[in-house]
């Protein structure tokens, strides 16, 4: 089984997905990196998040992204790929 990389539960942040045993939800990290921000500086503003957590994030999002478009007409776009990673119908990894 792997292991968890996003966490939803109507107690912590109202069901935001956050990074399992934090309250930061993935959202600030596709924030930073949209911003140009380095994963150091998202690191730094928010301790409780670990390299490992944003590191296996990245690569789920990346795996979810690749298949989605594999998937998709070569004509199909969409503005903000990340945004589908964070729809209802993605549940928590």
């Amino acid at each position: 089984m792997s292991e968890q990389v996003v966490s939803t539960s109507r107690d912590v942040m109202g069901g935001t997905p956050v990074f399992p045993g934090t309250r930061v939800p993935v959202q600030t990290l596709l924030d930073y990196i949209e911003a140009g921000d380095s994963i150091d500086e998202f690191l730094r503003g928010f301790p409780t998040v670990t390299r490992d957590q944003v590191v296996a994030f990245l690569e789920r999002a990346a795996a979810s992204v690749a298949s989605n478009t594999s998937a998709a007409s070569p004509h199909a776009t969409t503005s903000r790929p990340a945004d589908s990673l964070l729809s209802s119908r993605w549940s928590p990894l």
